[in-house]
Formats: structure tokens, sequence, C-alpha cells
């Protein structure tokens, strides 16, 4: 169900298009899977970040948000990224949760012992399959196919707009839970740029 772009007439227009799907989608997160999320990031001795894609982008800015609130957080595939065990958290970040190449890291990390999470739009994925916590996002696949979401951007961008969104607000609420404010979280900014 895509809508074709061409009645808005400027860059603006696109914008404030996009804002209103995007504040259509977060209305349909479900607080207690929301919840569950924040409470793993808070528990986990370690957090792991991956995606492919644009979502691998959303999962590296959620490691660098978890590391300015305390947490060791690692994004996967980084040649300084440790090893995975008992107690960590995979979190996995998929439109689709068919994603090949992360099929394989979830049955590892399972195997290993630690915790995965499951940030889709698909609760009956593959991946779902794998995690122990699962967070369904709404908004429209790459392909279109069954979604409930009308887009008028491409591909993917909904979802992975409304991934950083999410990740963005569990960073929130982990600062709450931690009684972090911003100020305290920029004495672990980057300082060497």
């Amino acid at each position: 169900m895509s809508s074709q772009p061409s009645a808005l007439t400027g860059t603006a227009d696109y914008a404030a298009r996009i804002a209103a799907e995007l504040a259509e989608s977060v209305r349909g997160i479900d607080p207690a899977q929301a919840e569950a999320f924040a409470e793993a990031l808070d528990r986990a001795a370690n957090v792991f970040t991956a995606g492919a894609g644009r979502s691998g982008l959303m999962s590296k800015a959620l490691a660098m948000r978890l590391m300015h609130s305390g947490s060791a957080a690692h994004v996967v595939g980084e040649t300084a990224t440790p090893g995975i065990g008992p107690g960590d958290l995979l979190v996995i970040g998929s439109g689709s949760g068919e994603t090949r190449t992360l099929v394989p890291m979830a049955e590892k990390a399972r195997e290993l012992g630690a915790e995965v999470a499951v940030v889709t739009l698909k609760p009956d994925s593959t991946l779902a399959s794998l995690a122990s916590l699962i967070v369904r996002l709404p908004g429209a696949s790459k392909s279109r196919e069954n979604d409930d979401y009308e887009t008028i951007q491409p591909m993917g961008s909904l979802f992975e707009q409304t991934l950083l969104l999410f990740y963005d607000a569990s960073v929130l609420r982990l600062m709450q839970r931690r009684g972090l404010d911003s100020g305290r979280m920029y004495g672990k900014h980057a300082n060497l740029e």
C-alpha cells in the first residue's frame, strides 16, 4: 500500500508527511514489549547490536547511546567486539526477520547462552522464532506484502526510522531507570574527534 509522492510539492512537505507517518507508526508499539526490551537492556552484562543495511546503522546508533548510558555495548562485526555469552544480550533489528546473515548470529548467541531480542515487523519470522524477546514494530516492509501501513517512502525507510525512534526511546527509558541525565552521559562522549 504505497502512495505516490507526486501530490506533495516540496522537501518540507515530504518531511511533514514522513513525520506524520512516524507518529502513526510509533502509536502501534506495544508498551509491554517496549518495557521488556528496556528491562533486558538494563540487566544485560553486555549488549551486542546487529542489523543489515540501514537497520545495521540504527543498531550502531543504539550501541553508541548504550555506551553513553554506561552499558558495555558492542556492534557485531567490529574488530574490537568481544565474545558473547551467558548474561549478555544480542539485539537484532530486521524488518523482514529473515535476513540470512543474521539468522546464524542469533543461533550462535543462543547456543552460547546469551539472550536474543529481535525488533521486527514480522513476529512470525525465522529470527523471531530464535528470540527470547520480540518487539514488533509497526511499519511497511520493503516488499509491501501484507502491510498495514501506507507510506510514501521507499523500501524499508519507515521501519528503519521507527527502529531508530524505538531505540532512542528505549535509551531514554534506560536513563530513567538508571537516574541518568544528558549531562552525565556526555562525560562518555568521544573526545578524540
